[in-house]
C-alpha cells in the first residue's frame, strides 16, 4: 500500500514534465531534427547526382573526361558534328587554375568510370595516381600530355632577374606543365586524341580523321602568322610582371624572356631585388610593355614600371588558358579563339 502513492506520484511527475517540459528541451528537440532532415537531403542529393551519371555512363556511349579547356577544345573539334557519340566532361570548370585544382569525390567518381582521361602530368597532377587506383573500367585509356610530348617536355628554368627560392635543392627539377602553349605542340597531341576517339568509335574513323585535317591545318596556318610576327619584329624580348607559363609558346620562336616567377611557381609577392632587376632591365632593353598572364592583378607590373626611368609602358595580357570555364565555351570561346588574341598581344609587345 505504501508503494502505490510513489508510483502514482512518479507517474504524474512523468506526466507533468511531458506537459510542460524545459525550452532547453524544444531546443535539442529542434537540433536532432534540423540535423536528421539535413543528413536525409545530403544523401539524397548524392543519389541523384549518382543516378544522373549511371544515366549517362550507361547509355553506351564513351565518356571522355579532360583536366584542363585546352584538351578539351582540342577533342570537341576533332569530334565535331558527332557531340551525340560521347560523354564529355571538363574537370577544372572553373575559375580555379591548374596548380590549384583539387578534384572532388564526385569527380573522383567521373574519373574513375570514364573511358577516355586526358590530364596534363606533372607535379600538380599528383593527386591523378589516387583517382585512377580506383578505376572501374579495366579499357579505360589514359592520355598524360607530358608523357606524349616525351624529350620535347621541357624543364622549369630560372633567369636573370627571376625570383628564386635559395633553399632548393639543385638536383630537383619540375617540368613545365604548360604544354599546350605551344601550336606545335597542340598538333600532336590532337593527332594522338584523333587516334584514340578512332579507336573509342571505329565507325566514324574517318570523320575524325578528316576534322583532325582541317583542325590542324588551322594550327599550322596560326602557327606561321605567328612566325612571320616575330620575324618582322623589332623587339625579340618578352618582360613579364607575373609568372611565366609561356615558356614553350617562345622557343617555338626564339624569344627571349624575363619574368617575375618560374610558370608554375606559387609565389605572388616579388622582393626588391626582384623588382628592381626587372626595372633595370626594361631600361636597358628598351622595352615599350610590361606583360602579364590573364590572372594576374598587375601590382607587379605597376611596381617594375614605376621604378623604370620612362615609367610610361604599356601592360599587355598573355591568356594563358589556366581558368577557362563552361560559361566561356558557352560564349564561344575556342583554344584558336585565344591565341589568336594572343598573338595580336604578342603583336604589340614586339614593337
Amino acid at each position: 500500500m505504501k508503494r502505490f502513492p510513489i508510483v502514482i506520484f512518479s507517474k504524474t511527475a512523468h506526466i507533468k514534465s511531458r506537459m510542460a517540459p524545459h525550452p532547453a528541451f524544444y531546443i535539442r528537440r529542434f537540433i536532432s531534427i534540423f540535423f536528421i532532415l539535413t543528413l536525409l537531403i545530403t544523401m539524397n542529393s548524392g543519389c541523384r547526382r549518382k543516378s544522373i551519371w549511371e544515366s549517362s555512363w550507361e547509355d553506351g556511349k564513351p565518356s571522355i573526361v579532360c583536366s584542363v579547356f585546352p584538351q578539351y577544345d582540342w577533342t570537341r573539334q576533332i569530334i565535331g558534328d558527332k557531340a551525340d557519340v560521347f560523354n564529355m566532361t571538363l574537370l577544372q570548370s572553373s575559375k580555379i587554375d591548374l596548380h590549384n585544382f583539387q578534384p572532388s569525390v564526385d569527380d573522383m567518381l567521373i574519373i574513375t568510370t570514364c573511358d577516355l582521361f586526358i590530364h596534363v602530368g606533372g607535379e600538380s597532377d599528383k593527386w591523378v595516381s589516387d583517382a585512377l587506383k580506383g578505376a572501374t573500367n579495366p579499357d579505360m585509356i589514359v592520355l598524360n600530355l607530358l608523357d606524349t610530348l616525351g624529350a620535347g617536355a621541357k624543364e622549369e628554368e630560372i633567369v636573370e632577374g627571376m625570383e628564386d627560392d635559395d633553399d632548393d635543392d639543385e638536383d630537383e627539377f619540375s617540368y613545365d606543365e604548360h604544354v599546350w602553349l605551344s601550336l606545335k605542340n597542340a598538333r600532336i597531341f590532337c593527332e594522338t586524341i584523333a587516334d584514340i576517339l578512332s579507336t573509342l568509335d571505329a565507325q566514324n574513323a574517318g570523320i575524325y580523321k578528316g576534322n583532325l585535317d582541317a583542325y590542324t591545318a588551322k594550327l599550322s596556318a596560326l602557327d606561321a602568322q605567328y612566325q612571320s610576327v616575330v620575324d618582322a619584329a623589332s623587339v625579340k624580348t618578352l618582360l613579364f610582371g607575373d609568372r611565366f607559363p609561356f615558356r614553350y609558346l617562345v622557343d617555338d620562336y626564339n624569344l627571349d624572356y624575363y619574368a617575375a616567377f618560374p610558370g608554375c611557381s606559387a609565389e605572388t609577392e616579388a622582393s626588391f631585388k626582384t623588382i628592381i632587376s626587372l626595372s633595370d632591365l626594361v631600361d636597358e632593353l628598351s622595352l615599350n610593355t610590361v606583360m602579364v598572364t590573364e590572372s594576374a592583378d598587375q601590382s607587379i607590373a605597376k611596381t617594375i614600371i614605376s621604378n623604370t626611368i620612362a615609367k610610361n609602358q604599356q601592360i599587355i595580357v598573355l591568356d594563358a588558358m589556366q581558368s577557362i570555364t563552361l560559361d566561356d565555351v558557352s560564349r564561344g570561346i575556342t583554344y584558336l579563339s585565344i591565341m589568336e588574341s594572343n598573338l595580336g598581344a604578342l603583336k604589340e609587345s614586339l614593337k
